[in-house]
Parts: structure tokens; sequence; C-alpha cells
């Protein structure tokens, strides 16, 4: 199982990197999250520099794809030559974007028919791309995902847990992170989000 999290230059921290320690707590053979990124380093809006572990070529190939969030994306999603090296496919990928990484997917053709979640900055752009942005930390429909706000990258990442390991898993790898004192509390709430857009 692969799961790969499109991470690219001026990242958002907080969006590429819960996402990543969430599902690292799923400890299965085979299991493996990566940072997808479109070079050998990267260095995020606050100037945090990491390198890549998977390439963005790879994408299409994993199991599952988070679309990170950053302060260049509307650069890339108007770079049709990094643009074209996306190649995502719903019907055989998870695929999830945090916040302003729906922009890319709206880009892309993949959120044209159904509602999607962003954050507040990106709203009017993922507006101008046609797709319809709901007020709500997230949503998923089908094989797509797309969460707001970057706490929300949570949500995301127990979404792909819960499709792929089973909601038990979703639930322990949330417990994990959450604070002291409130970890009912949090799994409950991040539980509420994701539950019903599972498959049935």
């Amino acid at each position: 199982m692969h799961i790969a999290i499109l991470t690219f230059q001026g990242f958002n921290e907080l969006d590429s990197l819960i996402a990543l320690g969430v599902l690292n707590r799923v400890k299965e053979p085979g299991w493996r999250v990566t940072l997808c990124c479109p070079e050998p380093q990267v260095t995020s809006m606050n100037g945090v520099t990491v390198h890549a572990q998977s390439t963005l070529e790879e994408a299409a190939s994993a199991d599952a794809v988070l679309v990170g969030s950053g302060i260049r994306t509307r650069d890339i999603v108007a770079t049709p030559g990094l643009l074209s090296r996306i190649r995502l496919d719903p019907a055989k990928q998870l695929v999830g974007a945090q916040c302003s990484g729906t922009l890319i997917l709206a880009r892309l053709g993949l959120v044209s028919d159904i509602p999607a979640c962003t954050d507040l900055t990106t709203k009017p752009w993922v507006v101008e791309a046609g797709v319809q942005v709901l007020n709500q930390a997230f949503y998923a429909r089908g094989n797509l995902a797309t969460a707001g706000g970057c706490l929300a990258a949570s949500y995301l990442a127990a979404w792909v847990i819960a499709r792929t390991e089973g909601m038990d898993a979703a639930a322990a790898a949330l417990h994990y992170v959450a604070p002291v004192g409130e970890k009912d509390d949090f799994v409950a709430n991040a539980l509420r989000h994701i539950a019903p857009c599972l498959p049935a």
C-alpha cells in the first residue's frame, strides 16, 4: 500500500506533515507513506526543506494520493509542464486534496461534478474553476475527498485509513495523535466527519 502526499515548493507544513504523521501510525506490512515531490528537495512556506521520498510520476501508481497545499499552488496550476506530470485516476486510486490542493484537482478536471472543500483563501479560485465549494471541513464521494483548513488534514488521513484498513484502524491512528484528556472527543468528532462519506 503506497500513499503519496504531493508536496510542492512553498508547501504548507501542517497539511503535508500532519497527514504524513497520522498515516504512519498504521504499522501494516507493505504500508508506505511518502512525500511525493517534483524535485529532490522542496522548501515550505516557512523555510523548512524536506527531501522527496517519491517522484510525481510515482503518484500515478500509488494506491492513494493526497494533494497538499501551499503558497505557490496558483503557479503550479499555471505551469502546464508541471501539471502534466500529475496523473491521477480516481477509478483506481483514492484521491484527496487539502486546502489549495483542491485547486489542483479542479484544474485536472477531477472535481468538476462534485462539491469540494478548501480553505477560505483558495475558495474564490476554486469557485472560478467551476467547482461548488462547501462550508465544511471534509467531504468525500466515492474515491475522491477534499478537506479545508490545515487541521482537517487529520480527517483526510483518517479517511484513507478507514477506506483501506477500516474504521477501527482510523480511530486508533487518530487516538494516538489526539490531545491528552480530549482523545475520545477528538476521535469521535473526526469520525463524525468521515463516516457519512464512507461506502456502505
